[in-house]
């Protein structure tokens, strides 16, 4: 089982390095069904995991110049204090039956991981219809309350579920700050980076005990995975492989509904 969770490491970088994100999406099943970690460590190392290969990524765009620093700070301030505030404060408070509904007990992991779940399938449906992601560029003018709810909001759900988030956060640059495509992945790879590892030290990390061999060796393949990605999408169709991946995701979530419910 352990062999087959590492080569999903595997296979979780080399989709990030070649559809550019999602593939961080699939490390929370992996952790919880593969290596059998309960629903608080997998969403905190799903975080360090999605928030180490989203710098690397991010690093790489802003050699490209596809980084808008003055956005990733706008976004990504109240989307670190979400995610902090999520993974300090509530996490760690939430009982082990949330609550009951006549004979049925709802427990904190049917409750963390159906959220996961309804984000799965979410993603799946961004992935799969690209023209979610299309607009027109305006000269309308930036709503920051707006901006800095979105953000609050988007760190809160990643704090909750462990995910990245980028399928939500790319077509919030585009629609709310009116960035281009290149510019709002890049910008939103950055934002990822802050969120998921600002929010594993100053949350998770002060609180339980991370196994670091292990997570750093899981990290250490996904980040090898995600250059493999990056070369091998010189060479493939991403567009096709792009909306078998969709599918697979599509798949993942319900099978975890399956699991979970």
């Amino acid at each position: 089982m352990e062999f087959i969770g590492f080569f999903f490491a595997l296979f979780i970088g080399f989709s990030i390095g070649l559809f550019g994100g999602g593939g961080s999406i699939l490390s929370v099943p992996v952790l919880a069904y593969l290596f059998l970690l309960d629903e608080k460590i997998s969403t905190a190392y799903s975080l360090f995991i999605v928030g180490v290969t989203a710098l690397i990524g991010g690093v790489k765009q802003n050699f490209n110049k596809n980084v808008n620093w003055r956005t990733a700070l706008l976004f990504g301030t109240p989307s670190v204090l979400g995610v902090w505030c999520i993974r300090k404060f509530v996490i760690p408070e939430l009982p082990e039956i949330l609550f009951e509904i006549g004979d049925i007990a709802v427990s904190r992991r049917m409750g963390m991981f159906g959220v996961f779940i309804v984000l799965m399938f979410l993603a799946s449906y961004f992935i799969l219809n690209e023209k979610v992601y299309k607009k027109e560029k305006t000269d309308k003018k930036t709503n920051y309350f707006l901006v800095i709810f979105e953000g609050l909001i988007v760190g809160a759900v990643t704090g909750f579920v462990g995910a990245g988030g980028g399928f939500l956060i790319v077509p919030a640059l585009v629609l709310l700050i009116n960035l281009n495509m290149k510019e709002a992945i890049g910008t939103s790879l950055v934002i990822i980076a802050l969120k998921s590892i600002i929010g594993f030290f100053l949350g998770d990390a002060l609180i339980i005990n991370i196994d670091w061999n292990f997570l750093i060796l899981f990290t250490s393949i996904t980040i090898c995975g995600m250059f493999f990605g990056i070369y091998a999408g010189k060479f493939l169709n991403n567009q096709s492989l792009k909306r078998g991946f969709g599918y697979f995701i599509l798949f993942m979530a319900f099978f975890m509904l399956y699991m979970e419910f």
